[in-house]
């Protein structure tokens, strides 16, 4: 059981980025937990019976922390327009540190930074005694993963991760009924696909991550959670054209990453970012699985709504992501499955704080770091295996390498270079 941390019955906030995700979803959210609490925001996540338990917890977002002084002072304008409270600010390098030395009694750091800076501010965290809400990937790289879940282990601490596909309710469909009809999986595909305006002006750091690293953790976050298997082959393959003749970004426009697990199903995950403006969606997603019995497609990008408007074109919506509903007041409160893994990892640190849940009993109600590794795991070893071939390629002997991922870690097989070991810890 953990100390509680802060006033009795209010669970304070730190949240440290506040672009396209920190600033939109995950501020959005804390004021919407601020204004009402948590009770309203579990029925969506089958969480509904720990209503009466934590509806009276207060939640206060009690800092922002960004790059730039600006970032830090628009968030918390923002903040305060909707909830009349406005969040100290903290901007630099660096900016949790001071966050965390100065507000000691922080339950929970939500971290939202760009996907390569992840480490630094959630081990801080973890340090201090705080609890962690983490946008996905959970890191680029296995040992930042494995000691980010050490720490959290030896404190007691959550780690939830944002992964909100699992939330998303065609997925919910598929792999809580559909799966069970349509028998063993036997193969998949999975594509999303990121507008050219996200690697070209919303991240300034395209060159540090890749289409797949970014978004295509979110669909093998899927396949590791709901079919409870473990990676253990990895081939990718991807390519650089547009951003780097275009827009000198030394960046992969595209990536391509075959999986097998180990229940034998093989999934092939396609990813870029680089849609074109005109586009008739925000992004381009869709799902294939081929099973024993049968086999389920799901176009997440196309939901049944669409219009044309003189001037912009034909467009498409996803209303499950997120959607402003009216309340009486003229405010706007946020729903969706882009909010309910956010809550999910909330309602976690609640029951640990004021509850004294075990960390064993908590696990499998938020999407927990350990099954975030697994993806950790898929994205470091495309990572090795993608940049081997896309020099091969260029050097016109083929795409030959593989990754084996086991019980002694990750294992680069290269028959031009020679093979070895990239990570030696059991995956």
């Amino acid at each position: 059981m953990t100390t509680a941390r802060g006033s009795a019955r209010t669970l304070k906030v730190g949240l440290v980025g506040a672009g396209m995700f920190g600033g939109d979803v995950h501020l959005r959210t804390y004021a919407d937990l601020a204004r009402c609490g948590i009770a309203p925001y579990l029925g969506r996540i089958g969480m509904d019976t720990h209503a009466r338990d934590f509806g009276d917890i207060a939640f206060e977002l009690a800092a922002v922390a960004t790059r730039s002084e600006a970032s830090a002072e628009r968030a918390a304008d923002t903040f305060q327009q909707w909830t009349g409270a406005r969040p100290a600010q903290y901007f630099g390098d660096t900016p949790w540190n001071d966050l965390l030395a100065t507000l000691p009694d922080l339950d929970i750091l939500a971290v939202a930074t760009p996907d390569h800076l992840h480490a630094a501010p959630t081990l801080a965290a973890l340090r201090a005694g705080v609890h962690v809400v983490l946008e996905k990937p959970m890191t680029l790289d296995m040992a930042e993963a494995d000691a980010i879940i050490e720490a959290a282990d030896a404190a007691g601490l959550v780690v939830g991760l944002d992964m909100h596909k699992r939330y998303d309710p065609d997925h919910l469909c598929i792999f809580k009924r559909l799966m069970d009809e349509i028998g063993e999986p036997l193969y998949g595909r999975a594509v999303l696909e990121e507008p050219l305006e996200v690697s070209t002006e919303t991240f300034k750091w395209a060159a540090e991550s890749d289409p797949f690293s970014y978004v295509g953790v979110h669909w093998t976050d899927l396949f590791v959670h709901y079919m409870a298997s473990k990676p253990r082959s990895v081939y990718a393959v991807g390519q650089k054209r547009k951003l780097i003749e275009e827009y000198g970004i030394d960046a992969y426009d595209a990536v391509q990453v075959s999986v097998v697990f180990d229940n034998g199903a093989h999934v092939q995950f396609n990813n870029h970012w680089i849609t074109p403006p005109d586009f008739e969606g925000p992004v381009n997603q869709e799902s294939e699985i081929v099973a024993t019995r049968g086999k389920v497609e799901s176009d997440s990008q196309y939901r049944g709504l669409r219009y044309t408007v003189e001037g912009d074109g034909t467009r498409t919506s996803n209303t499950h992501f997120t959607r402003q509903v009216a309340r009486e007041d003229g405010t706007e409160a946020l729903t969706g499955y882009g909010k309910d893994s956010l809550v999910a990892c909330v309602l976690a640190v609640m029951r640990r704080k004021f509850a004294g849940e075990s960390m064993d009993a908590l696990k499998a109600t938020y999407p927990n770091a350990e099954e975030g590794r697994l993806s950790v795991a898929i994205v470091q070893a495309a990572r090795e295996v993608r940049d081997l071939n896309f020099r091969y390629f260029a050097e016109g002997v083929g795409t030959p390498v593989t990754a084996v991922l086991n019980d002694t870690g990750i294992r680069v097989y290269d028959p031009i270079g020679g093979s070895r070991a990239v990570y030696a810890r059991p995956i």
